[in-house]
């Protein structure tokens, strides 16, 4: 595999890369909810995970293999299964920062 095959996963990466260390930076209790966070990622991916297995299967469009690993779980590229739960997690992890620098804000006046 060439280096443009691992574009999608460095791109989501990036993202956990970026994002996940601020758990630690504002002591965010998000990991502490399991069932909480699963719940909040399924039913924000579900619904667009769905589509995309729909359009991929009626060919509105397609992935192409040379971007994309090898891998496909009913026709879709492994990666693009991990973003429906990697994007909404650092969605979250994000709005529970912000929350918690408003918080912040909101003391100290």
């Amino acid at each position: 595999m060439s280096l443009p095959h691992w574009a999608y996963v460095a791109m989501l990466v990036f993202c956990l890369v970026g994002t996940l260390p601020l758990l630690v930076a504002f002591r965010l209790q998000v990991l502490q909810q399991p069932v909480r966070l699963v719940l909040a990622i399924a039913l924000g991916g579900a619904p667009f995970l769905l589509w995309d297995l729909y359009a991929t299967h009626a060919r509105q469009w397609s992935f192409d293999g040379d971007q994309t690993l090898p891998w496909r779980v009913a026709g879709l590229p492994l990666e693009e299964i991990a973003f429906f739960v990697v994007i909404p997690l650092v969605s979250i992890v994000t709005y529970e920062c912000v929350r918690a620098l408003r918080a912040r804000g909101r003391g100290a006046a």
